[in-house]
């Protein structure tokens, strides 16, 4: 995928992405080992609204937090059950009139759950207030396995939704209101959904568990939230958010703020002082894919938004109404527009529109994804756009024996679920907008966002807005792409004959799908003008006939990617994309298993033999990493960066190995490329002057 070539500026950024054997964030959609799991059970009940106050103890990365969680059954039920992070630990939970009710601790899926004395009827409300605390440092007990999603630290704590760090239900598809208090030590900045001056009223009567000064906080030690500023060294930062929505993200640092003001939208940018520089780009940027999308999608709920630095050992990108998070690494001096877009995006799906169950994630998802490639069509032009789709099909085929409407049996952060529910789901927006056509398609997507703000949709609900746009139905679209797995392989088998009036082509394209049914581009380069045609391609195989005035040079299938397909150029990328994923996760036989298919059908992929010579690199096994970065500077260069940091690579293999003079061989042949890509000529330069070991990158 594209976000992983960044993790290729060196071996060790590579190295950062093949030890996520501990720690998965590194590597775009790599994100946690698939669990399939028998289908999700039926929500039963809703969370409506959260008053919450919170003590961050950086020093011993405690958090110590009092929550108010109102809530409607769905059902009839007599427990309530809730997510919470294994790390935190309940001490009290009591009901609206104060009662004191068992609250009972399951690892296993990060649950808690409260018996309720007196039950609660389908459709009746309550609340129920928990007192908890813990050590919000490491991986090991993050909801998400391998994955870290809540850390409390000096330099940055963070406290992502998906972390879990309150008690919650519906993952992505419950929406809520919120009012915080966040208490931290001064001077500390907090970024949070809805930033207030003072405290909201529903924190008012709320207190919350709080650290003594100079010493770790212990169950029990409650003060008022709206007091906590008058701790020593401590202030208290309020937010308030009253639409639907997921509220659930603060992030808390020290860091430099850059205000951007583009078009009517308030940007700040929140970076460390070693991106300081990086700031008002960053900023400008994500004003103007604002402004895109505003003109494409309608008004965003919110004009306010916070572009803020996330460390590197947690996801890629984080989102909350009014906050784009984006990963230290991401931030280079050379704008990340495409990442930046896509959490920018999430304004809007997500946030005004969001999925109504894990089945629909892909209103989401795939919508962003769709419109981060989008952006890159108005901003950079027809090629770069199909560069980027090129991308997205590779994900989209990745793991194509699941239907999408199966990954709610998915591990939400498996890479099966991340390619389907991001890349099959822009993959199938591509499609619909081939089909029906780019006004219809733009007409849609704003109705559907107008229709559906700050609310939950179904793929349904998108489905019949689509045909009204359409004024056909799409059923045998949706139930193609959404319940059936594969893709078609095209061949074109066709005969030119003259005739008085120019020449007939007479040909018939066959696939392998005897369901399939879609319309594919069919383009005629002649020696006049260029023709093109619709053929409704229908079963195995669907015969045609184009007349032409010019004699026909050459015939190309869906030259303009508008059809999800297999091809041999494909299925090495996709072969390549599993082993990164593999590696990923630390199984690196199987990811030279995929390494090696990817050979199977081209044996000159300078991408796989890259990969490969990854993996023996990190083995140590010197030789084998050699004969293959070797193979991958004399392969198909594709991508061209592969030639550059092969011999980057080569010339610290020989470092490692006493071989100065074949090293600095090797850094001069990079030179001579003249490709920079992630820095790749700094690195050789870097190294011509000092010789590489294992300790210039913390080895």
């Amino acid at each position: 995928m594209e976000r992983a070539v960044g993790e290729n500026k060196s071996m060790a950024m590579a190295r950062r992405a093949l030890s996520a054997t501990r720690t998965l964030g590194c590597v775009t959609f790599c994100l946690a080992v698939a669990l399939l799991a028998p289908a999700a059970e039926k929500p039963r009940l809703r969370v409506d609204d959260y008053a919450i106050s919170a003590e961050l103890v950086p020093a011993s990365h405690k958090l110590l937090a009092h929550a108010r969680v109102k809530f409607t059954a769905l059902d009839d039920i007599s427990v309530a059950t809730f997510e919470l992070h294994n790390a935190l630990r309940v001490t009290k939970v009591t009901d609206a009139s104060g009662r004191t009710l068992n609250a009972e601790r399951v690892t296993q899926d990060s649950t808690v759950r409260v018996a309720l004395p007196d039950g609660l009827s389908k459709g009746a409300s309550t609340s129920l207030t928990f007192d908890y605390e813990g050590v919000l440092q490491s991986v090991d007990e993050s909801p998400v396995e391998g994955l870290k999603l809540a850390y409390i630290g000096d330099d940055t704590s963070y406290l992502l939704y998906a972390g879990r760090w309150f008690p919650m239900v519906g993952y992505n598809t419950n929406r809520f209101t919120a009012s915080l208090a966040i208490t931290v030590p001064a001077g500390m900045t907090v970024l949070g959904s809805g930033r207030t001056s003072s405290a909201p009223a529903e924190l008012s009567a709320l207190s919350a568990p709080a650290a003594a000064p100079g010493r770790p906080g212990r169950a029990g030690a409650r003060i008022p939230a709206a007091s906590a500023a008058s701790g020593v060294g401590k202030s208290t930062h309020y937010f308030a958010w009253d639409k639907p929505s997921f509220p659930g993200t603060i992030l808390a640092g020290r860091f430099d703020e850059t205000t951007v003001t583009q078009g009517g939208v308030n940007i700040r940018v929140y970076f460390k002082p070693n991106h300081k520089a990086q700031a008002q780009a960053y900023g400008e940027t994500a004003g103007k894919e604002f402004e895109y999308f505003s003109s494409v999608y309608g008004p965003a709920v919110s004009y306010n938004l916070y572009v803020v630095e996330l460390p590197d050992d947690t996801v890629p990108t984080a989102w909350a109404p009014e906050i784009a998070g984006l990963a230290s690494r991401a931030i280079q001096e050379k704008t990340n527009y495409r990442l930046l877009a896509n959490a920018v995006a999430r304004q809007w799906w997500g946030m005004r529109v969001s999925p109504a169950r894990q089945e629909d994630a892909w209103l989401s998802d795939g919508f962003s994804r769709y419109s981060e490639a989008r952006y890159v069509e108005w901003a950079a032009g027809q090629a770069a756009f199909e560069e980027v789709m090129k991308d997205i099909s590779v994900g989209a085929l990745a793991y194509d024996n699941i239907p999408l409407s199966g990954v709610g049996r998915l591990n939400t952060f498996s890479p099966e679920f991340q390619s389907l529910v991001t890349d099959k789901g822009a993959m199938i927006l591509h499609m619909l907008r081939w089909i029906i056509g780019d006004k219809q398609f733009d007409q849609t997507l704003r109705t559907f966002a107008t229709q559906f703000n700050e609310k939950s949709a179904s793929v349904d609900d998108f489905r019949k807005i689509a045909e009204f746009a359409y004024g056909q139905s799409l059923q045998a679209f949706f139930s193609q792409w959404i319940n059936s797995t594969g893709a078609p392989e095209f061949h074109n088998k066709y005969t030119v004959f003259r005739t008085a009036k120019g020449f007939r082509v007479v040909g018939e394209i066959s696939q392998d799908l005897d369901l399939f049914r879609m319309p594919v581009e069919l383009r005629i380069d002649t020696d006049g003008k260029t023709e093109t045609k619709r053929i409704e391609v229908v079963g195995t195989n669907s015969p045609y006939v184009v007349e032409t005035f010019g004699k026909p040079r050459h015939i190309s299938l869906d030259p303009g990617s508008h059809v999800l397909k297999n091809s041999s150029d494909l299925k090495v990328r996709v072969s390549i994309l599993r082993g990164q994923q593999l590696a990923a996760q630390g199984d690196l036989a199987e990811a030279l298993r995929e390494y090696q298919k990817a050979l199977d059908t081209n044996k000159n992929s300078s991408l796989a033999h890259y990969r490969i010579a990854e993996i023996f690199f990190l083995q140590r096994n010197y030789q084998a990493a050699a004969n293959s970065y070797r193979q991958a500077a004399g392969g198909d260069n594709e991508p061209r960066w592969t030639e550059v940091w092969s011999y980057v690579q080569l010339g610290k293999i020989f470092d490692l190995t006493g071989q100065r003079e074949r090293a600095v061989n090797e850094y001069r042949r990079a030179l001579n490329t003249n490709d920079n890509t992630q820095g790749a000529l700094e690195e050789a330069r870097k190294y011509l002057q000092t010789p590489y070991s294992k300790q210039s990158e913390g080895g």
